[in-house]
């Protein structure tokens, strides 16, 4: 993930004002996730935010998920001197994100709310409004592991991060899917109220203040999920069971029964990965787990989990996670530990 320096925490004079929006196919966990965790925010005993659901049309919105939200407004009812003083909009991810990319009204009024806004923000897939506006050309920008090529695509001026939880570039803070939208909301209040607040609402919400690596720390298992090839589904499955196995591409051939030149294909093909990827990628998941469940040695971990020597292990931790496995360990331990002793106290 991409963490800044922690902002100043403003004096409160007033609710920060934040305005969210919505549309018919957005993704009720990138609404409701963020909004719970800013209208739980305080600061001097009184609510931090003031947060309005605006939409198209007031109204209902109907979610992905078949629930229906209300907005309270109609963008297009913000007045000038509302959104001068606006200072947090994001923007929510969903399947209509796509959609609403040709929606020029909409898009216009991100253009305004963002220009206007101290600060923008996207979770999950409404990066790929923010980009529509061409409020992300240039910048670093962060989405669902899972749309991230098809935003390359569909917006090459972008630079798409695919393996942070979240990215701030300036003003503008994007995030990938779903609860990593709460990770940066939790960051976010960071910035604002400081780690106290954060660290609070993040006990009680049961999460961690600063969540250990990036998406890529899950891809093996996920893109596992997704092999239809019967044959390669059950080679990924011994994989991931099997990490220290040495699975070479002439054994991993013949465990299915394929030339290697064929397996090599059909494996890119259906997990997105080449074989020697996906091993390590297994690896390092395991790795991940033991760390984190754990108080063996790192050599212990690194041989259980497939990789021999321990400095093979740290160069894949700081490739695909930015961290040390030392270092992972050390957040996972540290965030068990405060939430253990919350939980203590309850």
């Amino acid at each position: 993930m991409s963490r800044s320096v922690a902002e100043k925490p403003r004096k409160l004079t007033a609710p920060r004002h934040v305005v969210m929006l919505a549309y018919h196919g957005a993704q009720v966990l990138d609404i409701a996730g963020p909004v719970q965790l800013l209208s739980a925010a305080q600061e001097n005993g009184q609510a931090a935010y003031r947060i309005e659901l605006v939409a198209e049309q007031r109204g209902s919105i109907q979610t992905t998920s078949g629930l229906t939200l209300q907005a309270d407004r109609a963008f297009a009812d913000l007045g000038p001197d509302e959104l001068a003083s606006l200072d947090t909009f994001i923007v929510s991810g969903g399947n209509g994100s796509r959609e609403e990319m040709g929606n020029e009204a909409l898009l216009a009024f991100v253009r305004k709310a963002a220009k206007q806004a101290r600060r923008a923000v996207s979770i999950c897939t409404g990066s790929f409004i923010l980009g529509a506006a061409g409020l992300l050309d240039g910048r670093r920008a962060a989405t669902h592991w899972a749309y991230a090529p098809l935003m390359r695509q569909l917006l090459p001026k972008v630079q798409v991060d695919e393996d942070a939880i979240y990215v701030r570039d300036g003003k503008f803070w994007t995030s990938a899917g779903v609860t990593a939208g709460m990770d940066l909301t939790l960051a976010l209040i960071e910035a604002d109220l400081g780690r106290e607040m954060a660290l609070t609402l993040a006990r009680h919400h049961v999460m961690y203040l600063m969540r250990p690596g990036g998406q890529s720390q899950f891809s093996a298992e996920l893109a596992a999920q997704h092999v239809g090839n019967e044959r390669l589904a059950k080679l990924c499955a011994f994989i991931i069971e099997n990490p220290s196995e040495t699975h070479s591409v002439p054994e991993l051939a013949a465990r299915c029964h394929m030339s290697e030149r064929s397996f090599a294909r059909h494996f890119v093909a259906e997990t997105g990965f080449t074989p020697a990827q996906f091993v390590e990628r297994a690896r390092l998941d395991e790795a991940c787990r033991r760390l984190a469940s754990g108080d063996a040695s790192l050599d212990a971990v690194s041989a259980a989990s497939g990789f021999g020597a321990a400095e093979r292990m740290r160069r894949a931790f700081l490739r695909h996670l930015g961290v040390t496995p030392g270092r992972y360990r050390e957040r996972f331990q540290t965030s068990r530990r405060e939430q253990q002793t919350y939980h203590s106290h309850l």
